[in-house]
């Protein structure tokens, strides 16, 4: 037993003149996610009191846009249409398939949950048409009963704690699987199926999976009140915390989710702030900048002392006193340190004495081979003042000439050899023979 698809030129203009009984099904509204087929009697057919539970040979089976139709045979699903159409029951065909934008997906499952199987004609059978609501299933709100652990990295300054948050929004979903869904959830229900009998499990399970996708956006940097700008990310999350139980269990898919802003305690948002003002304060020029406004604005309140303007200043001059730095010093020790850091940014960037520059594709390199194109390093020629090991007479990184080579010299009274024989001193330390041309070697 199987569907074929039905003939565009199908005799007649309605279908109760291009078949005898078939089964149809209204647009399902957003609260219904599977509604049983309604057996349609044609005006020719003569079966006025048959069974609705049975589909007779050449019955016809409308599934429209956002549908799709199983057929169960004994309890079990025997056919699947996921394509818009009409299609004809004939008991005689092959078993067929038709999954439309379901994909392979629908065929796995099928295999998994096991063969097809037929009775022959026999008439003592219970044979449905299930039609279910393959749209996007929108508006089902959430929030957060209790508040949600969340993770506030922030490498910059050090910071790792953990706050609590709240949240609320809506999402939607869509069944991805009509056979897991029927096996699984509903099974032979008398009419339809509510999203109400599984709304509360869903939300439960569905807010339970926000921590740990909380926990994966967290390490990447993320604070709370970044969260609603990647929903997306949020959303592919979800789908991998609920596939057991959505996907793999009951054919279900998380579609989109939608944020309202996310909420912190008082204490644990001033506790971050407290963190960041600390943090802010590492640096000895904000710190001095920050300590030279408090200053400033306690010579104000102190010329507006009640008990007159000397009275403020006096306390002001012992509060300063008692600080143990002031303004001044703070500022010596971020020069200090802007002065430090220059040095080290020039003497990063001075070039290592053992590096050489590759004479083919002219890459800096310190080891024996080049480690963009293998050169082995030359160890013949002359080496530049830039670094660069060079060949002929100019340096073909700068365009320097090769400076001429420095005679050798040697005393050629007693044969002593300075310490540096391209500069040797005026006169021998040994003999007392003075260096000239006649010392050259």
């Amino acid at each position: 037993m199987g569907l074929i698809r039905a003939l565009g030129g199908a005799t007649g203009g309605t279908l109760a003149d291009q078949w005898l009984e078939f089964f149809y099904c209204e647009s399902l509204p957003n609260d219904i996610l599977v509604k049983k087929g309604q057996k349609m009697i044609g005006n020719r057919s003569s079966n006025r009191k048959g069974n609705d539970n049975i589909i007779s040979n050449g019955s016809g089976i409308i599934v429209n846009d956002g549908q799709c139709a199983i057929i169960v045979d004994q309890g079990r699903v025997v056919e699947l249409v996921a394509e818009p159409g009409e299609f004809t029951w004939d008991a005689s065909s092959e078993p067929s398939i038709f999954t439309g934008s379901l994909g392979q997906s629908i065929l796995d499952t099928f295999k998994t949950i096991g063969r097809r199987f037929t009775y022959g004609g026999d008439t003592g059978r219970d044979q449905r048409v299930y039609y279910f609501n393959i749209k996007e299933i929108l508006d089902n709100k959430f929030g957060t009963p209790n508040p949600i652990p969340f993770r506030v990295v922030d490498r910059n300054i050090n910071l790792d704690i953990d706050v609590a948050v709240r949240c609320s929004g809506v999402y939607s979903y869509e069944i991805t699987d009509p056979i897991l869904f029927y096996t699984n959830v509903t099974g032979n229900i008398q009419n339809e199926y509510n999203r109400r009998e599984i709304d509360t499990q869903l939300k439960t399970e569905f807010v339970s999976a926000l921590q740990p996708a909380f926990a994966n956006i967290s390490t990447q940097q993320i604070r709370p009140n970044e969260l609603p700008g990647h929903v997306k990310q949020l959303t592919d999350l979800m789908n991998q915390e609920l596939s057991q139980k959505w996907d793999e269990l009951r054919g279900l898919r998380v579609i989109s989710i939608a944020l309202n802003p996310i909420t912190l305690p008082d204490e644990d948002a001033q506790m971050i702030k407290d963190a960041q003002l600390s943090a802010r304060l590492r640096d000895t020029g904000l710190a001095a900048a920050t300590l030279t406004q408090a200053q400033a604005d306690a010579m104000r309140a102190a010329a507006e002392n009640e008990g007159g303007s000397m009275a403020g200043f006096m306390g002001l001059g012992m509060a300063q006193g008692a600080g143990g730095i002031n303004a001044a010093d703070l500022y010596a020790m971020n020069q200090n340190q802007q002065k430090k850091d220059a040095n080290d940014n020039i003497a990063s960037q001075a070039p290592s004495p053992d590096s050489w520059t590759c004479p083919k594709c002219h890459t800096v390199a310190t080891g024996k081979f080049c480690p963009e194109c293998g050169t082995a390093k030359p160890t013949q020629g002359w080496t530049c003042e830039c670094g660069t090991v060079n060949q002929g007479k100019f340096c073909f990184n700068c365009g320097k000439q090769k400076p001429q080579d420095a005679p050798l010299y040697k005393c050629d009274k007693c044969g002593y050899e300075p310490e540096d024989p391209h500069n040797p001193p005026k006169f021998c330390p040994e003999c007392g023979d003075p260096f000239d041309e006649n010392d050259k070697v």
